[in-house]
């Protein structure tokens, strides 16, 4: 979406372990590295992300994550459960259990990063992740200029890693996709989120507002081929910004959400296209600014609406589908209050999701977290199977 577009996505900060998690050995690496660094990298370091100390079970949401700077993207391991959350320093990995524990994957990332915004300026990281199977992590980028953008890809372990790899360490790089007169003049940039279909990877990208590309890197043998853009999404509905995609359980179809203008409430679509990049079906949801979509194991549509003209509007929605429209009910979650007592749970700027397994649903949101000063106010949240 945005030069206008790109406004959920303030990645500045997050770095290691603290609080009811042990300290594992990487987050003391990056402590110490961040020691010998210019005072304003220093600054962006040192208030690290936390693993939220297990909570009783029986509440319908908790708090799995805290202190993340803004995360922009979730995704959930099919095997291990492992749950990968990207924030400006880099990719975190979250196990689960008790004690849970976080870990820091990947770090590195440019700095200064990409600024975009429309009113509120953000800072813009890596933005997306998505597993390819079980041992390889897409992470879509942002942090770089249009048409310098990269797409990377990391070969993973079940086991958690020594110390983070570096940005760079990658073992496959998509793009970038540099200016062209009849694609993207400007270079395709902002590089959302991901999914495999069909042999091939798919990214949405909010870099050129003209086109909306769906960008595609065909896979042979293993191995992803160029990034190309592949489907214009603006052309094709005529609103802006492709952010959410995933795929239909069927296998038949690509879901896409258009996030529409950021000032302009009520314009975000859900749309589908078919293999050969056709759009088939298209629907108006009356969400603001769908920046996230999954099916559920039982194969309900869920959406995150950020809402950037009012937040309170936004939350975690299923998305109905009936003969040619489609309807979007608002998911109403509770969790225990400090007292004990079951109280509303309000999403404050949700950004993504995921489901692992058994049915719990991971959200990445901006406001989650306590208010303690400088820390980030960032993390993920987890509902409890039954959605």
């Amino acid at each position: 979406m945005l030069r206008m577009h790109q406004w959920w996505l303030s990645l500045l900060t997050a770095a290691a372990l603290v609080g009811g998690a042990a300290w594992p050995a990487v987050a003391q690496d990056a402590e110490k590295k961040a020691e010998d660094k210019p005072a304003a990298e220093k600054k962006a370091e040192e208030k690290p992300a936390e693993a939220k100390p297990a909570e009783a079970t029986g509440q319908m949401t908790k708090e799995a994550i805290i202190h993340l700077d803004n995360p922009s993207g979730v995704a959930v391991h099919p095997g291990t459960g492992h749950v990968f959350a990207v924030s400006a320093q880099g990719v975190f990995r979250y196990v689960p259990g008790k004690p849970s524990k976080i870990y820091l994957e990947i770090e590195g990332y440019p700095t200064p990063l990409d600024i975009y915004g429309k009113g509120p300026m953000y800072n813009i990281g890596p933005l997306g992740v998505a597993l390819w199977g079980t041992d390889k992590l897409i992470v879509p980028d942002g942090s770089r200029k249009d048409g310098e953008e990269l797409v990377r890809i990391y070969k993973i372990e079940d086991a958690v890693p020594g110390k983070p790899r570096k940005e760079d360490a990658a073992e496959f790089t998509l793009g970038p996709i540099a200016p062209n007169e009849e694609t993207s003049p400007k270079g395709e940039g902002n590089f959302y989120a991901a999914v495999v279909w069909k042999d091939a990877i798919y990214i949405t990208s909010n870099g050129d507002d003209t086109k909306g590309w769906i960008a595609k890197s065909v896979i042979a043998d293993g191995k992803p081929g160029p990034l190309t853009p592949s489907i214009a999404t603006k052309v094709a509905v005529e609103v802006d910004a492709p952010i959410g995609i995933t795929v239909h359980p069927d296998g038949n179809s690509l879901v896409v959400s258009q996030g529409g203008e950021v000032n302009m409430p009520g314009d975000s679509l859900l749309t589908m296209y078919d293999a050969e990049g056709k759009l088939t079906k298209k629907y108006t949801t009356g969400l603001n600014d769908i920046c996230g979509l999954a099916y559920s194991p039982s194969g309900k549509l869920y959406a995150v609406d950020f809402s950037w003209v009012d937040p309170a509007q936004g939350g975690l929605f299923e998305l109905v589908i009936d003969s040619e429209s489609c309807k979007a009910n608002k998911i109403s979650l509770t969790a225990k209050g400090a007292d004990g007592k079951v109280v509303e749970y309000k999403l404050d700027r949700p950004t993504a999701l995921a489901f692992d397994k058994e049915g719990g649903l991971y959200i990445s949101v901006f406001g989650t977290g306590k208010d303690t000063g400088d820390k980030p106010k960032g993390g993920v949240i987890r509902v409890d199977p039954g959605l």
